[in-house]
């Protein structure tokens, strides 16, 4: 029974994969509200699962198969390949900044998902973590101009190197309780800003508040955290 469930935490991993390849369909047809969709449920999944490997013990049971790998090639596919691929393909920099802007996501990110010290010893990242589908998200909703848009894809690429730490809200223990609650707060205002928009003006002024709020939140943890390094 155990090597059933194993296998089928493994299957629900890579179910993410085809959630990126929808998500990619979405860009082609220049739909970010749809991709977004897709990429949420990729995220999704991938906030989950290894709870349900840990719980199933799937290192034991499904021994042939490295969980962690395939998790990190998905990963790879919705945080990067994917936002990556909808910067050049929605024209979100400059003209001629397309494709050196995507090289560059793309080779800085393998440093992320290659870097043995990406987590400290209470689990938060260590420089920025590839979240690159959280990026063109907030280029969305903050509806950014392109000049502004490779600005921040640069200092983000820098950032990458820099051990500023960056809670994971599922797995980082202190603050958990409010930094889920936080998270739920920010879950709910961002469907609101994407999929709502056309309810009433002080409405979405109101979820947009509470939104900054819950990003003004996650900042001042990653400054807390990162001042006790120094």
């Amino acid at each position: 029974m155990r090597v059933f469930l194993s296998y089928g935490v493994h299957l629900f991993t890579v179910s993410g994969v085809f959630f990126s390849f929808l998500a990619l369909i979405a860009s082609i047809e220049r739909n970010l509200p749809l991709v977004f969709f897709y990429l949420a449920i990729a995220l999704f999944i991938d906030g989950v699962d290894g709870s349900l490997a840990r719980r199933v013990d799937v290192k034991k049971y499904t021994p042939n198969i490295n969980g962690e790998n395939l998790d990190n090639i998905i990963d790879y596919l919705n945080y990067v390949f994917v936002p990556a691929f909808v910067i050049y393909w929605l024209d979100l920099v400059p003209e001629g900044m397309a494709l050196i802007s995507v090289a560059t996501i793309l080779i800085v990110s393998c440093y992320t998902f290659a870097n043995n010290s990406i987590k400290t010893s209470d689990l938060y990242f260590s420089g920025f973590p590839a979240l690159w589908n959280v990026v063109i998200l907030y280029f969305y909703i903050l509806n950014t101009d392109p000049f502004t848009n490779l600005l921040v894809i640069y200092a983000l690429s820098f950032l990458t190197f820099i051990p500023l730490k960056y809670i994971h809200p599922f797995r980082v223990k202190a603050f958990r309780k409010s930094t889920l609650s936080v998270l739920m707060l920010w879950m709910i205002t961002t469907v609101l800003l994407l999929y709502f928009n056309n309810l009433d003006e002080s409405l979405i002024r109101i979820a947009f508040l509470f939104w900054m709020l819950t990003n003004v939140y996650f900042i001042f943890l990653t400054i807390l955290r990162s001042l006790k390094n120094i």
